[in-house]
C-alpha cells in the first residue's frame, strides 16, 4: 500500500493527485489506459475514496485523466497539456495571433519534419499516411478537417522521436485552428498538395525535402493570410 503523506504546503487531495500521477508514470500507463477504480486507488494510496474522487476531479481539470461515464477513469490523450497554454483565447486580434504564431511555427516545424524523416518508424509513417488521406477526404467533401489536420501535424511531431516536441503541439494546433477559422477552407488544393509533399518526403527518408516542404506549406499559409488581411483593410477603407 502506498501511503500518501500530505506536505505542509499541500492538501491531502493535492498529494493524492501527485501520487496518482506518479503511479501513471512509474507504471508507464499509455494514453487511453484505464486506471484502477476508486476502491483500488483508495486501498493502494491509503486515503479515503472521497479523497481519491476529489483528486481525480483535479486531474481531469489538468487534462491528466478523463472520466468516461460507465467505463471508468483513463489516461488523457492530452497528457496534462492545457487546452490553451498561451492564453490565446483572450487575445482579440486573431489575425495578429496567427501571424505571431506562424513565426514560432517557422522556428519549429521545418526542423521537426526533418527529424521525422530521419526517425519515424514504419508504423509511424503508416499512421501519418492515413491522416494525410483523411484530411484530403474531408477537404474534398467539404467537411471540417481541423481535427484531422491537427492530428496530422501532431503525428509529424511524434515521428520526430523528440520527447519534448509533442508538448509543443498546442502552439502549432492553435495556429492551425486560427488559420482555418479565418480562411474558411479556401486553400483546399494547396493544403492537399503540401500535406502530400511533406508526407512523401518523410516516407522516403528525405529530411531536407521534408524541411523544405514544411517551409513551403507555412509560407503559403502566411501569404494567404496577409493577402486576406490586406483585402479586408482595403474594403474597410472604401
Amino acid at each position: 500500500m502506498l501511503l500518501v503523506e500530505g506536505l505542509a504546503n499541500k492538501s491531502l487531495v493535492e498529494t493524492t493527485s501527485d501520487a496518482i500521477v506518479k503511479l501513471i508514470v512509474d507504471s508507464e500507463y499509455p494514453v487511453g489506459q484505464k486506471l484502477p477504480n476508486e476502491y483500488e486507488l483508495s486501498e493502494l494510496l491509503g486515503v479515503s475514496r472521497n479523497t481519491v474522487r476529489e483528486a481525480i476531479r483535479a486531474l481531469v481539470s489538468r487534462n491528466v485523466v478523463e472520466i468516461r461515464r460507465g467505463a471508468g477513469t483513463f489516461v488523457s490523450q492530452k497528457m496534462g497539456i492545457a487546452d490553451d497554454p498561451l492564453g490565446l483565447t483572450f487575445i482579440k486580434d486573431k489575425e495578429k495571433v496567427f501571424l505571431d504564431l506562424i513565426q514560432v511555427r517557422f522556428m519549429l516545424e521545418p526542423t521537426i519534419a526533418s527529424w521525422a524523416a530521419q526517425n519515424a518508424t514504419a508504423g509511424d509513417i503508416t499512421t501519418l499516411g492515413q491522416l494525410c488521406d483523411e484530411v484530403e477526404r474531408l477537404l474534398l467533401s467539404g467537411e471540417n478537417p481541423v481535427q484531422k489536420d491537427i492530428e496530422f501535424h501532431t503525428q509529424i511531431a511524434k515521428c520526430s522521436k523528440n520527447t519534448v516536441v509533442p508538448n509543443l503541439i498546442p502552439i502549432i494546433n492553435a495556429a492551425i485552428t486560427v488559420f482555418t477559422n479565418i480562411e474558411e477552407n479556401k486553400v483546399v488544393s494547396k493544403t492537399i498538395e503540401h500535406h502530400r509533399e511533406i508526407f512523401e518526403a518523410i516516407k522516403a527518408r528525405r529530411p531536407h525535402d521534408a524541411q523544405d516542404a514544411m517551409l513551403l506549406h507555412l509560407s503559403y499559409n502566411r501569404n494567404k493570410l496577409r493577402k486576406s488581411m490586406h483585402l479586408k483593410e482595403t474594403s474597410f477603407l472604401k
